[in-house]
């Protein structure tokens, strides 16, 4: 796999992987509702001072004050590399195109 990535390839990444589905599914990280939301367990702090925009498709932990895209979250829940991090994606991204698809 390349170790550069097109910006649009990136773009698509970050933006057409539901991440509120990405979160629960995928990653497998603990989550429920909360007060409205949809909160997960923050993979930096530990709480679930946690929410999801799907406007923007970021994830975002109150208490550690980050924005999180799925790159981010890849890397933080594997402990991977970015560009590990981007081939983990590619395979997801597939995976959702199939779905649309049918």
């Amino acid at each position: 796999m390349p170790k550069k990535f097109d910006a649009q390839y990136l773009y698509r990444l970050r933006n057409e992987i539901p991440i509120a589905d990405f979160i629960a599914n995928t990653l497998g990280l603990p989550c429920k509702h909360s007060e409205g939301y949809f909160r997960f367990l923050c993979p930096i702090c530990h709480e679930f001072r946690t929410a999801t925009h799907k406007k923007t498709n970021l994830a975002r932990c109150f208490l550690c004050e980050r924005n999180l895209n799925c790159i981010d979250l890849v890397m933080l829940v594997h402990r991977v590399k970015f560009v590990d991090a981007v081939n983990f994606l590619s395979q997801i991204l597939r995976i959702y195109e199939n779905k649309r698809k049918i």
